[in-house]
């Protein structure tokens, strides 16, 4: 039987787990790209859309590579993603370096590499000033505030977010640029998170170009860069229906001819990372131990420090109990790692196949966000991550990390 999305049988997935351990993370590298290519149909016609991937997601350079050969640009928030981008040979307008709180270091970095900069504060140029960097490429993050109703849960209100101008604040900071005539200006904003409603969606977009509109008839200066941010959400849960990519590139086109005349060389952007991998993106992981108290818990050799979505988040993931989709058999389970912290589970009271000892559990939607926010609490080792190739084979693209690189940074004798 083919696994329900790994296009992979699970006879393949159990000789994966003999050959290279549990658990692991495993990414569809033909599921990406045909992906992107849906996202680039979307919005053909724009003659001037690029798509970025948010490094953040799944900071892995051989899928920052993969993406790149496929003209997706990464939209960086960290010297380690700067660095990771230009390893893969990212430069220029390629790279959007979106922080905040932001480190002297990471501005020169960015600068160096010709990044477009997106300022999150108006304060900030002050260090550009500081550091003598004039950016040939800079953007402002907006911070709408109460004047929309647009948010979710996820990222909370727009008021409440530490991210992003004031419009004052960005118009101001839009009137310095043009006085240090900077030739690249640009306005980004980055809302909502994970949100699956295209009206939401459109609602962000329509109020970008409303803000463009207005910095043009302000200060005759048409922006060259309108990123939409990322939030687009995927159907983590059977009954989420996923986002209609060519409804939203049909809906923003609409939007675009009934008000943007004049800016058709202006670059239009999104900057998704879960939109993107996420669907695509696989934690495997073994059934190592039984316990039967008041309720029945399954113990697996994964646990938080891997996936830490549903234990922070309450994220549902949905579960494949591999080779057993076809038994009427079932119970009811909490999937438990082995971390000291009782939210330590990836599923809480979910009804699945009756599971033994050696069985291999699958996590889905764990391309993004997964193995890039795990941690080393109570000494966990971060797990490794594979790529299955579009014609079949797999390579490794990180190693399981060990004792030694856990203890490396410590000074002690004896270790």
């Amino acid at each position: 039987m083919v696994l329900k999305k790994l296009p992979i049988t699970e006879h393949r997935l159990y000789k994966i787990a003999e050959e290279y351990g549990t658990p692991f993370y495993i990414y569809d590298q033909k599921g990406i790209e045909d992906n992107i290519n849906n996202f680039k149909k979307s919005f053909s016609w724009c003659s001037n859309f690029y798509k970025y991937f948010a490094v953040k997601a799944t900071p892995n350079p051989w899928i920052l590579k993969l993406l790149h050969n496929m003209g997706i640009g990464a939209d960086c928030s960290s010297m380690a993603e700067l660095i990771l981008a230009e390893a893969v040979g990212l430069k220029g307008k390629e790279i959007v370096f979106s922080s905040n709180n932001t480190a002297d270091e990471e501005f020169i970095k960015a600068n160096s590499l010709g990044a477009i900069i997106n300022l999150d504060d108006i304060s900030m140029f002050g260090d550009l000033e500081r550091l003598k960097i004039i950016p040939e490429k800079i953007s402002f993050r907006y911070n709408p505030g109460n004047k929309v109703s647009i948010g979710n849960n996820f990222i909370g209100k727009p008021e409440d977010a530490k991210y992003g101008m004031t419009k004052e604040q960005l118009l101001e900071s839009v009137q310095i640029a043009k006085k240090l005539k900077i030739p690249f200006i640009g306005i980004h904003t980055m809302i909502v998170s994970s949100e699956l409603t295209l009206d939401v969606l459109i609602a962000n977009i329509r109020m970008l170009f409303e803000l463009a509109i207005e910095i043009r008839e302000k200060f005759n200066v048409i922006v060259d860069f309108i990123d939409f941010g990322g939030g687009i959400g995927i159907p983590y849960h059977p009954d989420d229906r996923a986002v209609n990519l060519f409804e939203l590139g049909k809906r923003t086109h609409e939007l675009f001819k009934s008000m943007m005349s004049g800016f058709e060389k202006t670059q239009l952007s999104f900057e998704c990372g879960r939109a993107i991998t996420g669907p695509y993106g696989y934690l495997v992981t073994k059934v190592i131990h039984h316990k039967n108290i008041y309720k029945k818990y399954i113990g697996v050799d994964a646990c938080m420090a891997d996936l830490m979505r549903p234990g922070i988040y309450g994220a549902y993931h949905e579960i494949t109990v591999c080779s057993k989709e076809d038994t009427n058999e079932t119970q009811i389970y909490d999937i438990v790692g082995s971390l000291c912290e009782n939210n330590d589970k990836f599923a809480i009271n979910r009804k699945l196949p009756k599971i033994l000892k050696g069985d291999l559990i699958v996590i889905h939607d764990t391309g993004a966000h997964g193995h890039s926010m795990g941690f080393n609490y109570n000494g966990k080792l971060r797990h490794q991550e594979l790529l299955l190739h579009s014609d079949g084979t797999i390579q490794k693209i990180r190693r399981n990390e060990t004792l030694n690189d856990l203890f490396s940074t410590l000074d002690f004798p004896g270790l």
